[in-house]
Order: C-alpha cells, then sequence, then structure tokens
C-alpha cells in the first residue's frame, strides 16, 4: 500500500500509451504503463519523485517520453496499486487551462468506478488580470487542512494559459462564468463551493444565475471583496484597473526586459506591488539560435478590456435578491476597500440577507479585518478562517 505522497501529473490526451507513477522524497517508487484500448499495466521504474501522466512512444525500450503537457499538482493518498486510465471522453480541446489540487484522500478512481462518490469540489476564480496561479499556495493549504475536498483553479478566458485558446466574443463576465460551467462539465466534477476573487466573484455569481447544472445543491458561493453592481473607481493612491489595462495597451507587445515594466508603472504611479505583479504576466520570447530576445505579455489585453467593462456594466443584484433555493451566497469586504463599497451596497446586500427563505439558501456579509482588496494575499490566515465554514459543514450527499 503507496501512502500520501506529494504527485504532480500531466495529462495528455489522444492516441498512444499513459503512465501512471508515485514517489516520495528521493526514493524510486514502481510506475504502471497504462493501454488505453486494453488497460493492461506494464511495471517500470523511474529515477523520479513525481507522478507524470502523458502520451509515451514504446518504440524506444527506455520508454522515451513523447511530449509534455500542462502540470497539475495534486496531493493524493492511493489506497492500493490500482492505477485507473480516466475515460477517453474528455476531449483534448478543455474550455479552460486548469490546475487540480486533491487533499490527500480523494480517490482518483471516481473516473470510471463510480461506485466511489465524487469527491466534492471548490472552484477558484481569480480577478481581472490575473491567472490560477494567484490561487496556488491557498489552494494547497485548503487540501491539508480539508483532505477529502478537490480544488480547481482556472486561467479564465484571455488570461493565463487559457488565452492561448481560441475564444469567441463577446468577451463578458457572462462569457466567462459559461466557460468554467463548460470545463466542470467536461471534467466531470460537481462545485459545491465557487470562490471568486473581485471579477471572478462576479463570474462566480453569473454561474448561478446561467445553470442549475452542474451546479448541484447546495452550493455555497464566495465573493471577495465586490458587489453585484455598479464598481466604483478607487481614491487616490488605489490602483484602478481600468487605468492599468489603458497603459499596458499602450506598451509594446514585446519589451526588452521585466524590470522595465517594473520602472514605467512606478514612473506611471502604480504601486511597487503591481507593477512587480503585473511583471509574473511576462513570458520568454526565444528565437532560433538565441535563447531570449526578450519578453511577451501572456493575455490577451484587448480581451481583457472587453471584459473589465463588462466587469463594470453587469448588474447581477437579481440573482442575489431572488438567490435560488439551495444556494448561499457569501460576501466578503475588505476592511480597507471602502471606495469598493457604497452605503447602497451595503444595505441591500442586508436587505437579502432577510429575505433568505430556508436554512438551505441565503446571503451573508462578512468582514476581513487587516486586509486591502487583495484579500489572500494581505490577510491570508484571517480569509482561511472564514472561508472553512463552506468546508466543514457542507453536506454533500
Amino acid at each position: 500500500m503507496a501512502g500520501a505522497s506529494d504527485l504532480a501529473v500531466s495529462r495528455g490526451w489522444g492516441r498512444g500509451w499513459t503512465v501512471a507513477g508515485v514517489g516520495k522524497g528521493s526514493g524510486v517508487r514502481a510506475v504502471a504503463l497504462l493501454d488505453p484500448s486494453a488497460r493492461c499495466r506494464v511495471p517500470v521504474r523511474l529515477q523520479d519523485y513525481t507522478c507524470h501522466v502523458g502520451r509515451f512512444s514504446l518504440h524506444d525500450p527506455k520508454i522515451k517520453y513523447a511530449s509534455s503537457h500542462r502540470r497539475l499538482h495534486a496531493r493524493m493518498a492511493l489506497v492500493d496499486d490500482k492505477i485507473v486510465h480516466p475515460p477517453n471522453v474528455v476531449k483534448p480541446n478543455l474550455a479552460l487551462a486548469y490546475d487540480l489540487v486533491q487533499g490527500s484522500l480523494v480517490s482518483w478512481n471516481s473516473f470510471t468506478d463510480k461506485s466511489i462518490p465524487d469527491p466534492p469540489t471548490a472552484v477558484l476564480l481569480h480577478g481581472i488580470l490575473g491567472s490560477r496561479k494567484n490561487w496556488g499556495s491557498f489552494a494547497k493549504r485548503l487540501a491539508q487542512e480539508f483532505p477529502t475536498w478537490q480544488f480547481l483553479l482556472v486561467d479564465l478566458r484571455c488570461h493565463g494559459e487559457s488565452a492561448l485558446i481560441k475564444k469567441n466574443g463577446p468577451h463578458t463576465v457572462a462569457s466567462a462564468a459559461l466557460d468554467v460551467l463548460k470545463l466542470v462539465a467536461q471534467l466531470r466534477v460537481t462545485p459545491r463551493v465557487l470562490v471568486g476573487h473581485s471579477f471572478g466573484g462576479k463570474v462566480a455569481l453569473s454561474m448561478v444565475e446561467q445553470a442549475a447544472k452542474p451546479l448541484a445543491r447546495p452550493v455555497r458561493v464566495w465573493v471577495l471583496d465586490a458587489t453585484p453592481g455598479k464598481v466604483r473607481a478607487g481614491g487616490d493612491g488605489e490602483d484602478h484597473p481600468g487605468e492599468l489595462i489603458a497603459f499596458l495597451s499602450m506598451m509594446p507587445r514585446q519589451v526588452s526586459s521585466k524590470q522595465n515594466v517594473v520602472d514605467a508603472l512606478i514612473q506611471e504611479g502604480f504601486s511597487t506591488d503591481i507593477a512587480r505583479w503585473m511583471a509574473t504576466n511576462l513570458r520568454p520570447v526565444s528565437q532560433p539560435g538565441s535563447p531570449s530576445s526578450g519578453f511577451s505579455w501572456i493575455f490577451d489585453l484587448k480581451g481583457i478590456a472587453d471584459m473589465y467593462k463588462s466587469y463594470e456594466e453587469t448588474n447581477l443584484w437579481e440573482t442575489v435578491e431572488n438567490v435560488p433555493r439551495g444556494v448561499h451566497v457569501n460576501f466578503l469586504k475588505a476592511e480597507r476597500s471602502l471606495h469598493r463599497w457604497a452605503l447602497e451596497d451595503l444595505r441591500r446586500i442586508r436587505a437579502a440577507e432577510e429575505l433568505a427563505a430556508d436554512e438551505g439558501a441565503g446571503v451573508q456579509l462578512h468582514v476581513l479585518e487587516d486586509a486591502g482588496h487583495w484579500v489572500h494575499a494581505d490577510n491570508p490566515d484571517g480569509l482561511f478562517r472564514i472561508l472553512s465554514s463552506s468546508f466543514l459543514g457542507l453536506r454533500t450527499q
């Protein structure tokens, strides 16, 4: 029996064999090659401490790795040496780029063995100009504390690696929400918790508005430092996303160094933290014969500009004031983000709380102390304590 181990998983779909294995520390572990048609296993030993799943070529007796794929980070416990190949119904062209962070008690066999209950899933959504990496450390902490859960981190359309996936317009809050709904359907997971920061908060609300399925009941929705309606600009000294997008659109698509971008943003009046964060969205540009000739943006800035405009204009108060049965919407207000919360917003949310019809549906307002807009960076401990209630008491059967 294998114990709990840290795994890094890469999945590739299509023809060819699949390899899966597990290791811990610096030891060598046995792995199994899976024939997608015969479901047979061929024991192999790999000099590696991670688990890889991807396409391999069997023409080389040493089993040369034939292609690289995006890595998914997980933490699992294997109860025996059975390794199940996920069904081929999952298409190569998924709706969005994603990571799946799994707790140590999540069984991977639920792909094909439906006698094993699906693990409860939480979806974590980033804000405008962000990526799924924004939630990486926080998701790992959640998985360690709640080992029966799995956490789906996505790059919204036009952001991160999802910018490489062709998407038709319009680029709106609603279309971003529909992308996530399509992804969870493709992955055959059932979200029980939706957590969205800023723009991602409205995306989560839009998911509730658009579909009863694949959103099961009960489901808890967390809207972090965002309101359902009008988006109000920051005050003096605040980094306003609209101004940031406008400035980035005037910069060249390719720059010589990340530091040049940081310096330009600071000189324009943006904070050092925001400037450094934006530089993480740059990727090296390689030319033949040269290791790197500069950096380019990983996101689709024009599409993001459209998404932010939609964020400002989208009104989801109807969903909040008429919460569907089995849905509980939680708003989290950052203590130092007063410019984003008008008195009218607070009153309407409080009124919506009173309209909650039963224990399985409702609205609640929380306040995160000692935090600005970047709640998961400013006060991760406080945010963790508040969110934990969703994973402790949620009935999933």
